[in-house]
């Protein structure tokens, strides 16, 4: 055990369900890394909306399977999931990673602390030339885009695609990805105020969804990926080829279900609308981290980071992440460090 194990360390933890509010900096007792697990100090925690849905507690039916009490967490909850670091330590079956080596990855939890404790395979070497703000900005995210195009819709080259949500955190990956993987051509769906910035993402069209219902402009897809959902399953079936598909990425379907209902009414719907109806849920592994740390080695993929926040403004990180207007990603900096308006 390092010196720096043997102290407390800072922590943001939840100990009720609620909003933002809820949070609290603490001291706990640092993780010690098990056999096959790899201690990494944090130096920048991405944020998600599943970040949100620790802290309400949503959907209420999954609390259980989250490992969390039905009326408050059993125990408190250090928040966040993506993270960027140095390694400070390796358990003793862990091979290919060593003390002081840059990384990044998906935790689950436990992310928004001076030191996590995670397996492996939830890592992968951070991209050469990107500081871990960076860094902390792709895991989850962008795992979830390239899945949802890859794997999900099954996104050939020479198809037409259009991502609805364009300009958030998985969005702005998945105009790149689209790009990356062959698309031959890509619409992002986006307020003005983010039009230009999806355009340098690699968008050739971008719709102003406050101005135009794209479901009703009369121009058809091979794939739609949704991270909103802000139409109904048959309305976004109108946007697609009778035989395009429909990637339902982002969460929603109300704080009692949640995504549940969704992928219920997809199941059903999809043998009747024409369109493939599919929904997703992402698991970041390391093959794929490698697959998006090279594309942004190639220049091929960048991190399009809205707002830092130091740990202390943590709370206001997920604030500004709940409004659902973020250009990009919200990443907390441990050291401190703030950009963005």
């Amino acid at each position: 055990m390092t010196d720096a194990q043997r102290y407390p360390m800072r922590a943001l933890v939840f100990r009720r369900y609620g909003g933002p509010e809820v949070l609290e900096s603490t001291e706990v007792e640092p993780p010690v890394a098990g056999d096959a697990q790899v201690l990494v100090r944090v130096r920048a925690v991405g944020l998600n909306p599943y970040d949100l849905h620790f802290v309400h507690g949503d959907p209420y039916v999954a609390r259980p399977m989250m490992g969390l009490g039905l009326r408050k967490p059993r125990r408190p909850v250090i928040l966040g999931s993506d993270v960027a670091g140095v390694v400070e330590a390796v358990g003793q079956n862990v091979t290919g990673f060593g003390i002081g080596d840059e990384v990044f990855g998906t935790v689950g939890l436990g992310g928004l602390a001076d030191l996590v404790a995670a397996p492996v395979s939830a890592f992968a070497p951070k991209p050469e030339g990107l500081g871990f703000e960076a860094a902390a900005a792709l895991p989850m995210a962008a795992v979830t885009a390239l899945q949802g195009l890859r794997d999900v819709g099954g996104l050939r080259s020479g198809q037409r695609v259009i991502v609805n949500g364009a300009s958030g955190g998985v969005g702005s990956f998945a105009v790149q990805l689209a790009r990356a993987l062959g698309a031959s051509s890509v619409t992002g769906v986006c307020s003005a105020a983010s039009s230009e910035l999806v355009r340098s993402l690699g968008a050739d069209e971008v719709i102003d969804y406050a101005r135009e219902d794209f479901t009703r402009l009369g121009r058809r897809y091979d794939l739609l990926l949704d991270t909103v959902g802000n139409h109904s399953l048959r309305a976004f079936c109108r946007a697609l080829e009778p035989n395009g598909t429909f990637v339902l990425a982002g969460a929603g379907g109300g704080r009692l279900l949640g995504p549940m209902a969704q992928i219920l009414g997809a199941k059903v719907q999809s043998r009747l609308l024409g369109p493939r109806v599919l929904t997703m849920f992402a698991q970041t592994k390391t093959e794929d981290l490698l697959i998006v740390k090279g594309l942004v080695e190639e220049g091929k993929l960048r991190p399009v980071i809205d707002r830092t926040y130091p740990l202390a403004q943590a709370a206001d990180a997920l604030r500004h992440l709940d409004t659902r207007h973020a250009h990009g990603k919200v990443v907390v900096a441990m050291n401190g460090a703030v950009t963005g308006s």
